[in-house]
C-alpha cells in the first residue's frame, strides 16, 4: 500500500479535520458534519496522491523507438492542484510539446505526468518546470515545451479577490529556445484545430 493511502494517514487526517472543525466553532456531532472529517480525509488522500506516484516510471513504461522527429503536442490537458500557500484549488490547462529524438511516449502518459505533479501541493511555476524536466530527463528529446494557464482560488476567493484573473507560465528547452519553433508551438496551442 502506498504511504498516503494508508489507514494510519487516513486516521490522522480524519482526526485533524475533526479538530479543525471544532476549532472554527462547528459542532462535529451535527448531522451534516458527522461524516465530514471522513470525507475530507479521503478527499485529501486523493488530491495529493501524486506524492505516491513516480512520473519517471510512468514515462519509462510507455517509451517506444520511433524515427519521428517533428513536434508532438498534447494540449488542453485539464489540471487540478492545491496551492501550497493556502490549500485552495488551482485549476486550468496544460499544453505540452516535445520533439522526439528516436523515442516517443504514449500520449496518455503525458497527461498522467501532468496529473502526478498537479496532485501535490504546488505553485504554478514549479509545476510547469517539473513537467518539463520529467519529459526532458526520460525522453531526451530535441526539445520540450510546457505552457500552463490556470486560475487560483487563493486569488479569487480571498486576498485580492480577482475572479477573472488567469496565470500563464511557460518553460522551454532545446529546440523550443529557437524563436521559430517556439512561435509554431504557441500558434498551434492558440488555434482551435479540432
Amino acid at each position: 500500500m502506498k504511504k498516503l493511502e494508508s489507514e494510519i494517514v487516513y486516521d490522522k487526517l480524519k482526526n485533524n479535520f475533526n479538530d479543525i472543525l471544532n476549532l472554527v466553532g462547528e459542532d462535529t456531532s451535527r448531522n451534516g458534519l458527522i461524516k465530514t472529517p471522513h470525507r475530507a480525509a479521503k478527499s485529501m488522500q486523493f488530491l495529493l496522491k501524486g506524492y505516491d506516484q513516480d512520473p519517471d516510471a510512468i514515462i519509462q513504461k510507455a517509451m517506444f523507438d520511433e524515427e519521428y522527429s517533428e513536434m508532438v503536442i498534447v494540449k488542453d490537458i485539464e489540471l487540478y492542484s492545491l496551492c501550497e500557500h493556502h490549500l485552495l484549488p488551482i485549476f486550468g490547462k496544460a499544453h505540452v510539446a516535445y520533439i522526439p529524438n528516436k523515442s516517443i511516449v504514449g500520449l496518455s502518459k503525458i497527461a498522467r505526468v501532468v496529473d502526478v505533479f498537479a496532485r501535490r501541493l504546488q505553485v504554478q511555476e514549479r509545476l510547469t518546470n517539473q513537467i518539463l524536466e520529467s519529459l526532458q530527463k526520460n525522453l531526451k528529446p530535441l526539445g520540450v515545451a510546457v505552457v500552463i494557464e490556470a486560475q487560483h482560488m487563493c486569488m479569487m476567493m480571498r486576498g485580492v479577490q480577482k475572479q477573472n484573473s488567469v496565470t500563464t507560465t511557460s518553460a522551454f528547452r532545446g529546440a523550443f529556445n529557437k524563436l521559430e519553433t517556439r512561435s509554431e508551438f504557441l500558434r498551434l496551442i492558440s488555434n482551435d484545430l479540432h
